[in-house]
């Protein structure tokens, strides 16, 4: 696979909670942090079976990325620093020069992978920079994510699947660590009830979830779910500590109840929790998390 790209977005990294007492710390114009990378890539993916007409197990996955990250204001001028001084990028003209060695590979033994009811995923992924560049960045991201299903039969009474979904996810940044390379923590897919990004953004990260998925009637799921997640201090470590600077907590716990409504693109979800704080929110999505 071969891809170009350029994407222009505001980074969660850079954003804060504004209904919490997180501080809000901008560009020193009051703009909000732009994160622009363009650049791209190949990639080739292998599975190991024996059998051509069996699905694989093991795939593994090798490729190559480069990418030119830029920060900028709405105006698309490049601004190498926040409104409190803190650095947003390895070099100090704003923009730096990312090449990368991507390796991954997958275990994949669910019955169902739109909706599992038992077995188990495994998806392990390393990246290795090679320093180029005026930033000359030198890091290896690491981070692995397991998720495992197990069929009960708590609701006697009505038809479907059930199932206990558990999942946990690690990961860890080794060398040179741009701020927005960091490890983003709340909202949708890490730990609900927060707002994106708002439970920190750290060097290192343990996430864990447990969801009781259940039949309603016909097209009509429900689920009960926990998240909990912790950068383990590692927010400081991070060049500019976007997060610490930020007020962010560094861990977070939520729960709540969600319904899910299947469709031709797979589950619809809607969920509502609550966060250890006590802030309450509503999440959407396409497809089961894990």
């Amino acid at each position: 696979t071969v891809n170009a790209f350029r994407r222009r977005a505001i980074s969660v990294i850079f954003d804060s909670d504004e209904d919490s007492d997180q501080r809000d710390v901008d560009l020193p114009n009051g703009d909000n942090p732009r994160v622009i990378r363009t650049g791209g890539g190949v990639s080739f993916t292998r599975p190991f079976i024996p059998n051509p007409f069996v699905e694989p197990e093991w795939t593994a996955s090798l490729g190559l990325k480069y990418e030119r990250v830029e920060i900028q204001d709405s105006d698309g001028d490049t601004e190498p620093r926040d409104e409190l001084g803190n650095k947003l990028t390895v070099d100090d003209s704003g923009e730096d020069d990312l090449l990368t060695i991507q390796f991954g590979i997958v275990n994949d033994r669910r019955n169902n992978p739109r909706q599992p009811t038992s077995g188990s995923l495994l998806r392990f992924g390393t990246e290795q920079s090679i320093p180029i560049g005026s930033s000359e960045i030198a890091l290896n991201r690491l981070r692995a994510n397991y998720s495992f299903y197990i069929p009960v039969d708590f609701t006697n009474f009505i038809d479907g699947p059930e199932a206990l979904a558990f999942n946990v996810q690690a990961g860890h940044i080794i060398g040179d660590l741009p701020p927005y390379e960091a490890f983003p923590l709340g909202g949708t897919n890490t730990v609900r009830g927060y707002d994106e990004g708002s439970v920190g953004a750290g060097r290192t990260f343990l996430l864990g979830t447990v969801e009781y998925r259940f039949p309603v009637f016909g097209f009509l799921g429900g689920a009960l779910f926990i998240d909990a997640a912790t950068v383990f201090d590692s927010q400081s470590s991070v060049i500019g500590n976007p997060g610490g600077v930020r007020n962010k907590p560094g861990d977070g716990i939520g729960y709540g109840a969600g319904i899910r409504v299947q469709s031709p693109l797979g589950p619809i979800r809607v969920d509502y929790a609550i966060n250890d704080e006590g802030d309450t929110r509503f999440h959407f999505g396409i497809g089961e998390r894990f």
